[in-house]
């Protein structure tokens, strides 16, 4: 990897996860369309991995005392389901098909009827998503456009949301990495030191990103939350047309 590539990647990583500390979202969607662009598929995965799990782990602790336990509890029996049916047949898209589902997701979830409107407090639906959204992750590299709908769908307010969906994903973002860096054909690889600066990057971000989210109110978070959520659907739709016919 060049200075200039690593340059990039590392002003991505810090403010991609100043912006996933503030709305607990968005940051990873970027980071991973960045990522795609510089790297092949399985490495850009394996490095999207160890950053996303290091933010999401430095979010997991500063919001800990609001964690549901009950929610990631019930979750986790989906998303270990999604890896051994993924496992069996160790596919990796190609960069298209991953920017195709990353924008085409968010709209997805808003056509459902409002009668199966997402809860997560209802164990049933945290098994679904905990399968569909680790499915997610391993096809597009985030699962956020379906974990974002899925906790914004109930009651819980900003910092539970937070503390539990960071989680979540923690577990979300393990299973990439263990499906990427070993269980595919050619699997991805980060060197040491870039790994290094990917886990720096994103504990400052979170850090910084704290003290901005104590001054949010509620409202203006889930405003701001799905407006950042579906302007880079429609940016990845674009994309992955342009990808898809070039």
């Amino acid at each position: 990897m060049s200075l200039f590539v690593l340059t990039c990647v590392c002003l991505s990583m810090l403010v991609t996860s100043i912006l996933s500390g503030i709305f607990g979202m968005a940051g990873g969607i970027i980071l991973i369309g960045v990522l795609l662009i510089l790297l092949p598929v399985q490495s850009a995965m394996v490095l999207h991995g160890v950053t996303q799990l290091a933010s999401n782990v430095w979010r997991a602790i500063i919001w800990r005392k609001n964690t549901r336990w009950d929610i990631v509890g019930v979750y986790s029996i989906g998303s270990v389901s999604a890896l051994i049916l993924w496992a069996l047949t160790a596919y990796v898209p190609d960069k298209a098909v991953s920017f195709l589902l990353l924008g085409f997701t968010p709209f997805i979830m808003r056509a459902v009827p409002k009668d199966i409107q997402p809860d997560p407090e209802s164990r049933v639906q945290c098994v679904l998503y905990g399968v569909g959204c680790t499915g997610l992750i391993l096809l597009t590299g985030v699962a956020g456009p379906m974990l974002d709908t899925f906790f914004l769908g109930g009651s819980l307010d900003r910092r539970t949301i937070m503390g539990t969906k960071s989680v979540c994903q923690v577990l979300g973002h393990t299973v990439k990495l263990i499906y990427f860096a070993g269980l595919v054909a050619e699997p991805g690889t980060v060197d040491m030191t870039t790994a290094l600066l990917a886990i720096g990057m994103s504990a400052l971000g979170t850090l910084i990103a704290k003290p901005i989210v104590d001054r949010l109110s509620d409202k203006i978070y889930r405003v701001w939350a799905n407006r950042i959520l579906t302007t880079l659907a429609l940016y990845y739709c674009v994309y992955g047309l342009y990808l898809l016919a070039a």
